[in-house]
């Protein structure tokens, strides 16, 4: 989707005003809505939506191999599909770079966390252990697609029951334990994703607003413990540079959302 210099030009001159297209302010997200258990097939699931952009997700544990350098740890795999159905941008076949990159960005966002206990999914070391796997697909994108998608992969993390495993004959049964897929509460980590537009940071932004922006930098946060925002990891996206002072207004406004959406969270992941 292509958007006019006319266009751009009237969504900067708004933000200028302290507004936005849709009626927003710069630093205010749109309505969230979510819904869990949406598949009877995956192990966790849920569906987000950010005003309209929406977002499945799906968590599947299989048996597999460690990794060589973690041989007492589960594995965890995240990949995301951004098909034609969710916007004409996007295209069949195999996975592209944008959707490659939203897989890795949450992937490392929930990674380096540590929210999922890695160590509790060994079964056997360096032998056997459960892969974690999350399916993420992209259902309409009307911007803001990585909060979104690392949204929804958190909460069907948090839902996910372990599959009953029959050691006797190494395979998975067809139904579900009572135990949960063991995570560490205390690391909850979501993604926050800033924009620059023009000489304003604007959260939450829709496809236009994505177009137009000069960068945008997503950051992986939870608590740190002490009432604060703990970054976990942070990915710089498009061209444009980021000076110092920007920085300093993007960890501004980064607190100052994270401590307004953390409860909302909370109540999502867990409810």
């Amino acid at each position: 989707m292509e958007i006019s210099k006319i266009q751009k030009d009237r969504i900067i001159d708004y933000l200028k005003e302290g507004k936005r297209m849709d009626g927003r302010k710069q630093d205010e997200y749109r309505e969230m809505e979510v819904k869990t258990g949406i598949s009877n097939k995956a192990d966790g699931s849920c569906a987000v939506k950010f005003g309209k952009t929406e977002v499945y997700a799906g968590v599947k544990l299989e048996i597999g191999t460690p990794y060589p350098d973690s041989p007492d740890s589960g594995n965890l795999s995240v990949s995301a599909e951004l098909g034609p159905i969710a916007s004409s941008d996007f295209e069949l076949g195999p996975p592209r770079i944008n959707a490659i990159e939203l897989g890795r960005i949450i992937d490392r966002g929930i990674r380096e966390s540590k929210f999922i206990d890695l160590k509790k999914l060994c079964i056997k070391e360096k032998e056997k252990v459960w892969t974690v796997y999350i399916d993420l697909y992209a259902i309409n994108d009307d911007g803001n697609l990585l909060d979104v998608a690392g949204l929804a992969a958190l909460i069907a993390i948090a839902n996910a029951k372990m599959p009953v495993y029959n050691e006797k004959e190494e395979k998975i049964e067809h139904e579900w334990t009572k135990e949960s897929l063991p995570v560490n509460k205390e690391n909850l980590g979501f993604n926050i994703t800033l924009h620059k537009i023009g000489d304003k940071l604007v959260v939450d932004p829709t496809i236009e607003e994505e177009k137009v922006s000069d960068y945008r930098v997503s950051f992986a946060v939870g608590d740190d413990g002490d009432g604060g925002a703990r970054i976990t990891s942070i990915q710089k996206g498009k061209e444009g540079a980021i000076s110092d002072e920007e920085m300093d207004k993007l960890l501004e406004l980064l607190e100052n959302k994270w401590k307004e959406i953390f409860p909302k969270v909370l109540k999502y992941v867990w409810k």
